[in-house]
């Protein structure tokens, strides 16, 4: 194994176990046998720091691209929203999926044929940035929370994810879409080894 590669193992294992997971409402057990989640994402009440809430983030933001190339701004506000669907919960469910063991448990939107919801609830989110000799990994925060599909107020797991933080993808994250995405990954691995060592 060349220097590189071992290199590029422990920078992605180093983010990997940076993230702090702090269970609130019952234990990793009950999840138990469950085998199936349907995914639901959320993210209101989004935190981001230095503004005092996410819309004032995205018109400061917007009146930068716009002074700099007018209609640009509203191009980045499009795509901060769908980058969601495009980027963070496809890489979260690929990554999830992946690493599962022997495809024993499975996660996927509107997963009809799952019995649990598993919720997401993106609270916390630092964009980064990548501006060439500069750079700065993403940062996102996450409550997860497990109900029946039709008991939602009945939760019966949950926990809270803080200082899940990019890898970089190599220092090609030009995107902040891109890079948020990253996060997730590291959410998804973190979220796997979590429940695997617990009810194996």
């Amino acid at each position: 194994m060349n220097k590189l590669l071992v290199f590029a193992l422990l920078f992605s294992t180093t983010y990997m176990f940076s993230q702090k997971a702090n269970v609130t409402k019952g234990d990793w057990s009950a999840l138990k046998g469950i085998s199936e989640y349907t995914l639901v994402f959320d993210y209101s009440d989004l935190e981001i720091p230095k503004f005092d809430s996410e819309e004032a983030f995205l018109e400061e933001k917007m009146a930068k691209r716009d002074e700099k190339e007018p209609g640009t701004g509203e191009a980045f506000r499009e795509s901060w929203f769908s980058d969601r669907e495009n980027f963070y919960e496809p890489r979260f469910i690929e990554t999830f999926n992946d690493r599962y063991k022997d495809g024993l448990v499975k996660v996927d939107r509107d997963l009809g044929s799952a019995e649990y919801t598993m919720k997401i609830h993106t609270t916390f989110i630092y964009p980064g940035y990548n501006v060439g000799v500069v750079r700065h990994n993403s940062k996102i925060e996450v409550t997860l929370s497990v109900y029946k599909n039709d008991s939602p107020d009945d939760v019966i797991f949950e926990v809270d994810y803080t200082k899940i933080e990019g890898a970089g993808s190599g220092g090609y994250d030009f995107n902040s879409g891109q890079r948020i995405a990253d996060a997730y990954v590291i959410f998804a691995r973190a979220l796997v080894k979590h429940m695997y060592k617990n009810n194996k």
